[in-house]
């Protein structure tokens, strides 16, 4: 009988997981090995980092995205309460302030009964899954260490993916004249962004230097690994001259007030925390050297003088093979009460871990209880990405997106709100049973 479960990793689904559990009196033990055992992408030692842009994307619920956090709301989800509380403006995307996101989160955790051990977990092998029931939520940036105990433990390889970050930079380095706040397809002047316009003489000379600036060499770089959703911006250039005015750089829908036309191409800056005193690049994620970055970014009128306070960097992020290895419930299929939950299962954005993190943590419970593990409904955003990576062959990573979920007869445009609307009508039928 299973009498405690111990939870690896304290990244946004091994935290989500812990607070459900913890919720419903389950003895949970928390392990995060930093700060002592620190990664390459990682700042801080806090509990649920957010290591790339601090967007959780949108709220809208005729989104994929907003349509998640809708069913995230039905299941209680601790993690999207906390986003909330520390929100930072960013029209209808649900943007935080890192620092206080981590922070909070740590304080509930802290509070909670859940015992955190502040060291790298390594008695996988010795592990008593009779009465210990684990989750692996370990997240893209596992440890070397942990990844071959694993490997060697399931009898499998690791497979995996590139991920880049975008630069942050400071503020009041930011010249403001020469650029506008605005959001996308909104006419009144203000908006949560940041808009710094390019001419077309200005967007040539960006190419054409971004084109030959010089790479940090990433060890078994390949194009085939990147996730199409954090493509390095020297990539998406890659694929021609106006490739970034169609991508991070499109104008559509912003109008400068300064010629009352769309600008030739835009920069868009988001805020980063709630003082407002730090901005990302939106979809400026790079490999670019570091004095590159720099040059770069002061070829922009607005950023002549800018302070980058965190270079964009890529990294390499580690999942498994999910349909091999795990079951519909996202158990192993040959160690029973071993779980995986997070990107490590194919997940692949902040909220997507974090829901997986509290699914696996309820199927947790019912094994507790003694009770039969769940399906959740496949017209469901959370059962569809569950179906989706416990099925796909090859498997990839995998956001939230309309197109996993089963088809629904309809006007095009009214398609997604169908979707929607029956996600969310069978989401509560299924919690109400």
């Amino acid at each position: 009988m299973i009498g405690q479960v111990k939870i690896i990793g304290g990244g946004l689904a091994g935290c989500e997981a812990a607070l459900f559990l913890s919720d419903h009196g389950v003895p949970v033990t928390l392990y995060e090995m930093r700060p002592a055992c620190s990664t390459e992408v990682h700042a801080t030692g806090d509990l649920a980092e957010l290591v790339c842009s601090n967007s959780l994307k949108s709220t809208d619920p005729n989104t994929a995205s907003g349509l998640l956090k809708e069913e995230m709301r039905l299941l209680k989800s601790h993690l999207l309460e906390i986003a909330e509380a520390c929100r930072v403006p960013a029209g209808s995307a649900l943007a935080v302030d890192r620092k206080q996101f981590s922070e909070l989160i740590g304080q509930r955790v802290t509070t909670a009964s859940i015992r955190l051990v502040r060291e790298e977990y390594t008695q996988l092998d010795s592990e008593d899954f009779r009465r210990t029931a684990v989750m692996i939520c370990t997240g893209p940036a596992t440890s070397e260490r942990f990844m071959r105990t694993l490997s060697r433990f399931m009898s499998t390889t690791e497979l995996f993916f590139f991920d880049a970050v975008a630069p942050v930079v400071d503020s009041e380095t930011i010249d403001f004249s020469c650029a506008f706040e605005a959001d996308r397809y909104k006419e009144e002047e203000g908006g949560a962004y940041v808009n710094l316009p390019l001419d077309e003489e200005l967007y040539g000379r960006f190419y054409r230097a971004l084109i030959e600036a010089e790479k940090i060499a990433v060890p078994d770089f390949e194009r085939k690994y990147l996730f199409d959703r954090c493509q390095p911006i020297e990539e998406i250039a890659r694929g021609g001259y106006d490739a970034l005015r169609y991508g991070p750089m499109k104008p559509i829908g912003l109008i400068d007030p300064k010629t009352n036309r769309e600008p030739y191409a835009a920069i868009q800056l988001r805020q980063e925390n709630a003082a407002k005193n730090l901005y990302n690049l939106v979809g400026f994620q790079t490999r670019l050297k570091w004095n590159e970055q720099k040059r770069l970014l002061r070829l922009i009128p607005a950023l002549r003088e800018v302070e980058i306070v965190r270079y964009g960097v890529m990294h390499r992020n580690t999942y498994l093979n999910t349909p091999k290895l795990f079951d519909a419930h996202l158990e192993s299929k040959t160690r029973p009460n071993l779980f995986v939950a997070g990107q490590m299962s194919g997940m692949e954005g902040y909220m997507e871990s974090a829901v997986s993190g509290l699914v696996v943590a309820g199927q947790v419970l019912r094994r507790i209880q003694g009770k039969p593990l769940l399906d959740y409904p496949i017209e469901t955003m959370v059962g569809a990405l569950i179906a989706y990576i416990t099925q796909a062959d090859p498997l990839r990573p995998m956001y939230a997106n309309f197109g996993i979920l089963p088809p629904v007869k309809g006007k095009k445009k009214e398609i997604r709100s169908l979707k929607s609307g029956r996600a969310l009508r069978a989401m509560e039928a299924f919690l109400s049973e």
